[in-house]
C-alpha cells in the first residue's frame, strides 16, 4: 500500500471527523457527536482517505490507514486524551514530561 502524505488540504469538517475516528469512534458515534447523518460521515471518511491517497481495495481497512496517516501528519492528540505517554517521553529539568521527537 502506497500512502502519500496529503494530496490536498483537508477541510475543517474532515479534520473533525478524522480526529473522532482517531479517538476510536464509529460512524454512528461520530454522526451523533457532529449532528450529521452516518452517510455524511461515511462520505467524509472516504474523502479524507482520498486526500491521503488511501484507496479501498477490498482488503484494506481505510479507517485504520486514515487514522495512522492522520496521526502521523497532524500529531497524536488522541493519545493525550487517553493519558498515554509517547514512547519518546522524557522528564525535563522542570519536572514536566515532554517528547523531543514530536514537537509542534
Amino acid at each position: 500500500m502506497d500512502i502519500r502524505i496529503l494530496t490536498r488540504d483537508i477541510t475543517p469538517f474532515e479534520h473533525l471527523v478524522a480526529g473522532h475516528l482517531c479517538d476510536g469512534l464509529n460512524n454512528a458515534a461520530i454522526a451523533d457527536a457532529t449532528s450529521h447523518s452516518e452517510k455524511v460521515i461515511e462520505n467524509t471518511v472516504s474523502r479524507a482517505a482520498r486526500a491521503f491517497g488511501i484507496k479501498s481495495d477490498g482488503e484494506t481497512n481505510i479507517r485504520v490507514l486514515l487514522a495512522l496517516a492522520y496521526r502521523s501528519h497532524f500529531g497524536d492528540s488522541s493519545f493525550d486524551k487517553l493519558g498515554i505517554d509517547c514512547s519518546h517521553s522524557k522528564i525535563g529539568p522542570d519536572g514536566r514530561k515532554y517528547c523531543d521527537k514530536h514537537v509542534e
